[in-house]
């Protein structure tokens, strides 16, 4: 088998001999009716009519020798097979083909449409032009890239190879596009906020910091997608806002968490979160029927049916009934020792990080699709307090053992914002990189008047577990570290 280096010298030869004829191997633009699809859609009519046509694409496949050869072009609408014959081009042309063309190659092709003896629709060339010699080879057919970095590093080749990883990109699209017109059919105004901040709000999360040297200024990516500020625009008269946009975070890699992602977040002034519960429920069946054509889905060993109820589970309770642990009483000693009784790795030590891994530990048995409510105080700093003014209204879908959103009923009260901030200050100052930075701007907004306001957000993370794949599998080009020579 000839290596890359000596693939890559004979196809260098094959460039030159197209120079020598005179031809441009790389031109501005080769002749192309319409696409492939649109081919295929109108074969019977192209065929009926004999008129002659060009179509170009990549070259996938190639067979045949002598007196003719089968070419399939794929111009990423559809892949359309061509036929050559020596009757046709002439024997020397056919004949420059085949010593000049590899797979992979682009050509544009110039013909009549054709049903071929095995009756498959096809192009009989009258002429080719070439419209790029490549120099290295497509990857084998039947294997494609098989390692993983190789794959991520040459993503290109992989969505070209593998027709699964690119309708997934299409299906991401649409996973969008339907989320954006469900919010657009409700009644929400598409908007755009900052994703350079002095303070990053709306999560607790470890930002990215970096400079702003016109201002001569510290500054962070956002972590959130604008949280604090369509608050602000509910305070402005805007009565439902929403924005599809990338939030990032400087946290560790999992199969669900990602440093840089794609999240939605909406705002709903005079709703609160039973509002928001109901208008999610409508939202994910909503998706999943117009992206994946169904309601039920088996994913990460679970289950489920977005069609069904969607039940509440509380937060307190099913920690307690999965590990006999009360989170609004139990001292820090007793959530650590339960931890490593459970054998689960915590990081930090204060009550808001333990409680966070206690529910982790038990989230992973909840099925769903379920509403997890009355999160306590501590985990929830921008959310209302509940009656017993230690749970807040907090909403989170839970399925297939993650939790796949989250949403509030807003906390409006500048005064009660204002403490939450505080105590977020002092986790920070006890060295948890992940606390919520105090914004009393916000707070000075809350001063002057916020409606009661539900707000909610999801990501990626959602359509990852619909399509039942890894997160870091759905980005397009995902982050790697530079190849060390």
């Amino acid at each position: 088998m000839a290596s890359l280096d000596e693939i890559r010298e004979g196809r260098l030869h094959k460039l030159e001999l197209l120079k020598a004829k005179g031809i441009n191997p790389y031109p501005a633009k080769i002749p192309r009716d319409f696409s492939l699809a649109e081919l295929n859609n109108d074969f019977a009519e192209k065929e009926t009519s004999g008129e002659s046509f060009s179509v170009a694409g990549r070259i996938m496949a190639l067979r045949g020798q002598g007196a003719i050869l089968f070419v399939v072009l794929f111009d990423g609408t559809a892949k359309f097979q061509v036929i050559l014959k020596k009757d046709e081009l002439g024997e020397e042309e056919l004949s420059f083909f085949t010593d000049t063309v590899d797979i992979g190659d682009f050509i544009s092709v110039t013909g009549i449409a054709l049903t071929s003896q095995r009756g498959e629709a096809s192009v009989l060339a009258k002429s080719w032009t070439m419209g790029v010699k490549t120099l290295l080879p497509l990857p084998e057919k039947w294997h494609g890239l098989t390692d993983v970095d190789e794959r991520y590093r040459k993503r290109y080749l992989d969505f070209l190879m593998d027709d699964e990883a690119r309708e997934l990109v299409f299906k991401k699209s649409k996973f969008w596009d339907v989320t954006r017109e469900f919010l657009k059919k409700e009644g929400f105004l598409e908007v755009e906020t900052p994703t350079l901040e002095t303070t990053t709000g709306g999560a607790e999360a470890e930002p990215f910091k970096t400079h702003h040297n016109d201002y001569d200024l510290p500054v962070f990516l956002r972590i959130s997608v604008g949280e604090l500020w369509q608050k602000r625009l509910m305070a402005g008269g805007f009565p439902k806002t929403f924005e599809i946009g990338r939030a990032y975070r400087n946290e560790g890699s999992s199969p669900e968490h990602l440093q840089e992602f794609t999240n939605m977040e909406f705002y709903w002034s005079f709703a609160d979160y039973t509002d928001g519960m109901e208008l999610v429920t409508k939202m994910y069946r909503t998706i999943a029927i117009e992206v994946f054509g169904k309601t039920e889905f088996t994913t990460r060993g679970h289950t489920f049916d977005l069609a069904h109820e969607w039940p509440q589970v509380d937060y307190v309770d099913e920690i307690k009934k999965q590990t006999g642990i009360d989170v609004t009483s139990a001292s820090e000693d007793d959530m650590k020792m339960k931890l490593q009784e459970l054998k689960v790795r915590y990081e930090g030590e204060n009550k808001e990080r333990l409680t966070d891994t206690l529910w982790k530990y038990c989230r992973k048995n909840i099925t769903g699709p379920a509403f997890l409510v009355n999160h306590p105080a501590l985990v929830g700093p921008l959310a209302k307090l509940n009656a017993d003014g230690k749970t807040v209204q907090i909403f989170q879908p839970i399925i297939a053992g993650s939790e796949l959103g989250k949403g509030y009923s807003e906390l409006n009260d500048p005064i009660d914002q204002a403490e939450r901030f505080a105590l977020q200050q002092k986790l920070i100052e006890g060295g948890d990189k992940e606390a919520m930075m105090p914004d009393m701007d916000f707070v000075e907004m809350l001063e002057y008047g916020m409606p009661p306001t539900c707000g909610f957000g999801f990501g990626e993370r959602l359509f990852a577990f619909l399509a039942d794949k890894p997160l870091r599998e759905l980005q397009t080009f995902p982050l790697m570290r530079p190849r060390v020579e």
